[in-house]
């Protein structure tokens, strides 16, 4: 899936699909599609958000008696 950026244009957001994009699905003008959106974020603010009930080591050790 290619990364688009979101535009401003005039008082709206758009995107702009690429050349190459359009040529490949054989988009033509005033043709409806379906836009799957998820927006970029950035992991690092993810890192130590997630709270269990046990610690991280219990929860290894947990899982490596699977293993076995």
């Amino acid at each position: 899936m290619p990364e688009l950026t979101v535009r401003r244009i005039g008082n709206s957001l758009g995107i702009l699909f690429p050349k190459d994009l359009v040529k490949e699905k054989k988009l033509k003008e005033n043709e409806k599609v379906f836009v799957q959106v998820a927006k970029k974020g950035d992991v690092g603010k993810l890192f130590g958000s997630l709270k269990f009930k046990d610690s991280a080591q219990h929860i290894k050790d947990e899982l490596r008696k699977g293993w076995r």
